[in-house]
């Protein structure tokens, strides 16, 4: 990973530009695109992937200006951790997050279809870990965009240091307490140390987030990570995970450092389904046009009903993520290819 002031003095300044030079060229490229169409699977596949491809570097790049004008304002970074400003912040990833998801629906005809415990109501005033799945940055977006802006929780998130390569995310989420890991660069007992650091002092409308799993599922990576647990001596754990058929097997270092940190907190779990396969930008070209819809699905889980011992943490996060699992196999999006058509009546 570059060094922070490459990412801040180079990266930053670069998508600014990119996103001016995208903005003022944008009908030469929609009419390049459109007439690439019909050569193109898809219905107006090429112009739809420009329009996405032009609006998020034109969402990062007003972003990190709204970031500078907050770093400006703050004296140039003096009171940028101070409460008002931390307030601030949410406030603008809030703004933020609800013109990409509206931009998601309105150009992706994506639907959102929330199902289980609302986590407010079940914990009401109470500090929450929210422990989800991992299929892509689609679905990460859209869950802190749910925990922000229809459950007003202010997330800390712990998430993979390579996203410090989208230069907005780098900005915001390194000014708001998270951690950015890198799997297997770092000692286990010390990623879960910072974990644990994260979650202390967990108030009210915080939500700690973390995703167990490391990483999205592939069959290869499931195949490596059963591997890795029958390396270690893991056969018990290794046997359920081969069970998983949708979700790697979860790591439980990072959550149960979380629960010990804020031993007052709910735990709630998070399965969805409907943007499995929109991991790379090539993924995402095979899937448009979408006409989908992302099923989220919560399960909320007071503290007192939190098992006591190491042990019994680990059989119960497998429990639910076998539960997760066969979630996800009974909610499976319709291929796209398939399309009902009742019969006509003459």
């Amino acid at each position: 990973m570059p060094p922070i002031w490459v990412r801040r003095v180079v990266f930053a300044p670069v998508v600014i530009a990119l996103a001016l030079v995208l903005l003022t060229t944008l009908p030469v490229w929609l009419i390049v695109a459109v007439a690439l169409s019909p050569f193109m699977p898809g219905h107006l596949r090429v112009p739809r992937l420009v329009w996405l491809a032009v609006v998020y570097l034109a969402w990062d790049a007003a972003a990190l200006v709204a970031l500078f004008v907050l770093w400006v304002a703050s004296g140039f970074g003096w009171k940028l951790r101070s409460p008002g400003f931390q307030r601030a912040h949410y406030a603008l990833t809030g703004g933020f997050l609800r013109f990409l998801f509206w931009i998601a629906r309105w150009s992706l005809h994506l639907k959102v279809d929330v199902v289980g415990t609302d986590p407010d109501t079940a914990l009401p005033g109470r500090p929450e870990i929210v422990v989800s799945r991992h299929a892509g940055p689609g679905d990460s977006f859209i869950l802190i965009h749910a925990l922000v802006n229809w459950f007003a929780r202010e997330p800390r998130i712990v998430l993979k240091a390579t996203l410090q390569w989208d230069p907005a995310v780098d900005t915001l989420l390194n000014r708001l307490p998270s951690r950015f890991i890198l799997p297997g660069k770092v000692a286990s007992n010390t990623l879960e140390k910072e974990v644990g650091e994260l979650a202390v002092g967990l108030d009210d409308n915080d939500a700690f987030v973390i995703f167990p799993e490391g990483g999205n599922f592939t069959p290869r990576r499931r195949v490596r990570a059963i591997e890795r647990l029958r390396a270690r001596g893991l056969r018990d754990l290794a046997e359920r995970a081969e069970d998983l058929r949708h979700v790697l097997p979860p790591k439980p270092g990072g959550l149960l450092a979380a629960i010990d940190a804020a031993p007052d907190s709910g735990v709630v779990f998070v399965a969805h389904t409907g943007l499995d396969r929109m991991l790379t930008i090539g993924d995402v070209w095979r899937e448009l046009p979408m006409d989908k819809q992302l099923v989220m699905r919560f399960w909320s889980v007071p503290p007192e009903e939190i098992p006591a011992t190491e042990q019994e943490r680990i059989t119960w996060l497998y429990d639910w993520w076998a539960r997760i699992d066969e979630w996800i196999d009974e909610n499976q999006p319709a291929p796209l290819a398939f399309r009902y058509l009742p019969p006509r009546v003459e």
